[in-house]
């Protein structure tokens, strides 16, 4: 009978299956005695395949499922993420945890559609901060939870903020980062903050590494920022052609200028993940430029803020959850991914370039005169 670090037992053979979207008819009638049926709605209700759900089944001693949770994750992460846990709910969310710890996964969250705060805090889960501020049409519960299984980050979480538009990804991420640093208070976190670096910064539409560490430094000119491109020429400008390329290959190369004169250092050598690490453990943020290819399954180009490590895994912040799949603020939100996969999703376009903005903890003002 295996148990938690905390002493839950399963209680009970578990088993570990593929979640069915489709109804099975006579089939699915033992899941329709367990689950209730508004639960059971929610987790049929939008197409969760791309993140492998699974129904972890505690099985009693009659033979029958005394408890079950649904699973899901992102690919290429590190942790595991309960829908609902519904029977027994201490032995389905201890089945979860254990089958965690069996892959070597960093952290299990639940989601808070249906869990009490007092179960959760039994099971050795803390509760996660609410999103500081989230898209109007956003979809995801309320609350939510953690609980690590190889030790926490060292650092207090940054606050999480969703992105309000398609569009937005690194001014929210630059955002984030200095929120967490102390250079911009909450009360100043918002959608006009937004929308406005995102102004300063951007390469219509998207933001490009060197654009946004320039809006970064020219707004926060005490903050040190150093940009990380191993790329010659313009970026993220593939899908485009002819005069809609040029005009904003012109853009970029003026922000390399602007960089020049400013003092921001545009560094043309690739940063690693073990150069993100270190940055991280000096105390600064790391905006990373992605794709979405591995952990949403369309190869889109995304910033993320990488704020935190933990044993084998970088933890990011990402402004934007997919909503059809399941995904919700509590997935974005400290979410550990393996060195390796950080590696390959942040190698991007034909030439497998990397970018990166690195931002670290305000310098103190000295007086002059």
């Amino acid at each position: 009978m295996p148990t938690s670090s905390r002493g839950t037992s399963v209680r009970g053979a578990v088993t570990v299956a593929p979640f069915a979207r489709e109804s099975g008819g006579e089939a699915d009638a033992p899941l329709r005695r367990l689950v209730p049926g508004a639960v059971l709605e929610r987790w049929r209700a939008v197409d969760r395949s791309a993140h492998a759900p699974r129904l972890v089944t505690v099985v009693g001693d009659d033979g029958g499922a005394s408890a079950a949770a649904l699973v899901t994750a992102r690919p290429g992460t590190a942790y595991l993420k309960i829908v609902d846990a519904v029977g027994e709910v201490p032995s389905a969310v201890a089945a979860v945890v254990a089958h965690a710890r069996e892959q070597g996964l960093a952290q299990v969250k639940w989601e808070g559609w249906t869990a009490d705060p007092e179960t959760a805090a039994a099971a050795g889960f803390t509760p996660l901060d609410p999103p500081h501020g989230r898209a109007p049409d956003a979809v995801g519960p309320e609350t939510g939870h953690v609980r690590w299984l190889t030790g926490g980050p060292a650092s207090e979480p940054p606050p999480h903020y969703g992105q309000t538009t398609r569009f937005t990804c690194g001014a929210v991420t630059a955002l984030v980062a200095l929120s967490h640093l102390g250079a911009l208070p909450r009360a100043e976190f918002d959608r006009r903050a937004e929308l406005t670096l995102w102004r300063a910064a951007t390469n219509f539409p998207a933001c490009e590494p060197v654009g946004l560490g320039v809006a970064v430094r020219r707004t926060w000119p005490s903050s040190p920022v150093a940009v990380h491109l191993d790329a010659d020429g313009p970026v993220l400008l593939d899908h485009l052609a002819g005069d809609e390329r040029e005009w904003r290959a012109v853009l970029q190369r003026a922000s390399r200028a602007d960089a020049a004169g400013m003092g921001v250092p545009v560094d043309p050598e690739r940063l690693t993940v073990a150069g993100i690490r270190d940055a991280v453990g000096r105390g600064e943020r790391v905006l990373l430029l992605v794709s979405l290819a591995v952990m949403q399954g369309f190869d889109v180009p995304h910033w993320v803020v990488c704020h935190g490590v933990v044993p084998g895994a970088v933890l990011i912040d990402d402004p934007w959850s997919h909503a059809p799949a399941g995904d919700t603020w509590v997935d974005a939100h400290l979410l550990p991914v393996p060195d390796g996969s950080l590696d390959t999703m942040s190698t991007l376009g034909e030439d497998g370039f990397r970018g990166a903005v690195r931002i670290g903890p305000a310098r103190p003002v000295t007086a002059s005169g």
